[in-house]
């Protein structure tokens, strides 16, 4: 009995299958980062609010600057969300 082998390469195609995967992922997740970003900033400004009732301005201040920052991430992330 004669024994041979037989390659060749192909293709299956699954890139545009992964590439959508990708795509929707990266949404939910800008979705996500979008909320969880609002929720964070929130918080900040209440613990700014209590620093502040506590005497502690400067903590107080870094808190709300925290939490501009926060918010100002969301215009990136919402610039990304648009441009898939």
């Amino acid at each position: 009995m004669t024994h041979h082998e037989h390659h060749h390469s192909h293709s299956h195609g699954h890139a545009g299958s992964a590439q959508m995967e990708n795509k929707e992922k990266l949404k939910k997740l800008l979705e996500h980062w979008l909320s969880h970003n609002v929720d964070h900033a929130e918080n900040y400004r209440k613990w700014a609010a209590i620093a502040r009732e506590e005497g502690m301005e400067e903590a107080a201040a870094i808190l709300e600057e925290a939490a501009q920052l926060t918010l100002s991430l969301n215009d990136k992330f919402s610039t990304a969300a648009k441009s898939i």
